[in-house]
């Protein structure tokens, strides 16, 4: 119970940081990055094997993570800042002119943690199966994170991905769905439904784990413990986690109108009452 209370305090904080820095710059996109809170604090905080005081780009003898939806960059920033990858002070920088928090994560500001440019959709799935494959090659038994959108899943490339890593038994890899069921222009099922994502991977050859409550420590810790187990088993895993947009501030909760949406002052005052200080601040 004590470490849940300690992520649910990590967590908070890390809703904080996404409000203030979209606030701040009134530009970029909350609702993905608040929905996704738990899975990436949990993530990083229980499961990646990694050093982040001795960040390299070759990541040997370490997990990696890829985030392939890369608009959610402000929930990336504040969970790696928060594990000591670069100072919390940078947070504040995030989308300003010569900071190394641009928008979507690049690699030429050479930001720690960022090891590929991503948010170019469709994209993250190929760069990780490419990383799993050269750590298989290595004889590395570290494994290869991913994170997409289900908006993403819409894109070809993901499909001739999910294809090649089914045939290939691309077992070191674990790819993660946020399924909330919204994108940029509304639902996924307006825009274009997706069907079952779950029969889709098991059809191409993936091991699948559902974590229904996306939003709820506990679910996210024994979905990532079920994906663990699987590896090294000659499937890759996924993990359709299935999250509400916008989560821990209601008046953005499960629509898709604060997917690229600023707060205005009054709320951004209502968002962080919601969300009480437990960490500090930057």
């Amino acid at each position: 119970m004590g470490d849940i209370k300690l992520l649910g305090a990590f967590c908070t904080q890390i809703r904080r940081d996404i409000l203030r820095m979209v606030h701040g710059v009134q530009s970029g996109h909350p609702g993905g990055s608040l929905g996704c809170t738990e899975f990436l604090s949990v993530l990083f905080q229980k499961f990646l094997k990694h050093d982040p005081s001795h960040f390299s780009m070759n990541a040997e003898g370490e997990d990696v993570f890829i985030l392939s939806n890369g608009h959610i960059s402000p929930l990336y920033y504040s969970v790696l800042a928060r594990t000591g990858y670069f100072p919390i002070s940078e947070l504040a920088t995030f989308r300003k002119i010569n900071s190394r928090l641009q928008g979507h994560p690049a690699t030429e500001e050479g930001l720690p943690g960022i090891r590929v440019a991503t948010g170019s959709l469709g994209q993250g799935l190929s760069v990780a199966i490419g990383m799993a494959l050269s750590k298989k090659m290595k004889g590395s038994d570290k494994l290869v994170y991913t994170l997409q959108g289900d908006g993403e899943m819409q894109e070809g490339q993901i499909w001739e991905a999910v294809m090649f890593a089914g045939a290939k038994g691309v077992d070191n890899l674990i790819a993660t769905i946020d399924v909330n069921r919204q994108q940029i222009d509304g639902s996924t099922d307006d825009v274009l439904p997706l069907g079952s994502l779950r029969d889709k991977m098991e059809a191409f050859g993936w091991a699948t784990v559902e974590v229904p409550q996306g939003n709820r420590l506990a679910s996210v810790i024994e979905g990532l413990e079920q994906a663990v187990s699987k590896v090294h088993r000659g499937k890759p895993i996924c993990i359709l986690l299935h999250t509400e947009m916008g989560h821990g501030v209601d008046f953005m909760t499960g629509t898709h109108k604060w997917h690229g949406a600023a707060p205005n002052d009054e709320q951004l005052k209502n968002a962080l009452l919601q969300n009480e200080q437990t960490l500090g601040d930057y």
